[in-house]
């Protein structure tokens, strides 16, 4: 599930209440410093949360603001979970580098339309 907790971050901006994830300091030794990266990108987004080491505490108000351009540090999985969570955000949530999600999941922006999400590409 490693490779899953900066999407879970980033839904559970929409949760009420207190979300705790521990035991990611693997998330730390990735692409990309994920945990530093799921952090800052919650922040950019007007999101609650705070981080230790290796745990993640995300205080969710059933809302996120967003409204920010979202570093990816070259890494998939922060430039997909940061566009899901533009999804339900008030403003609309921008990435530095969406060619990157190719290296895992090269249909992922024309699925996201097929579900119904507004995910523009620039040239």
């Amino acid at each position: 599930m490693i490779d899953e907790y900066p999407v879970l971050a980033a839904v559970a901006a929409f949760a009420q209440g207190e979300t705790r994830m521990e035991g990611l300091s693997e998330l730390r030794v990735k692409e990309s410093d994920r945990l530093a990266s799921t952090l800052a990108g919650l922040i950019a987004c007007g999101v609650d949360a705070t981080a230790t080491d290796d745990s993640l505490i995300v205080h969710g108000k059933g809302t996120a603001p967003g409204g920010a351009e979202v570093a990816t540090h070259m890494d998939h999985r922060i430039a997909m979970a940061f566009l899901i969570l533009g999804l339900g955000a008030e403003q609309p949530v921008t990435i530095d580098n969406a060619p990157i999600i190719a290296t895992s999941f090269p249909r992922f922006a024309e699925m996201m339309r097929e579900l119904g999400a507004h995910i523009e590409e620039s040239s």
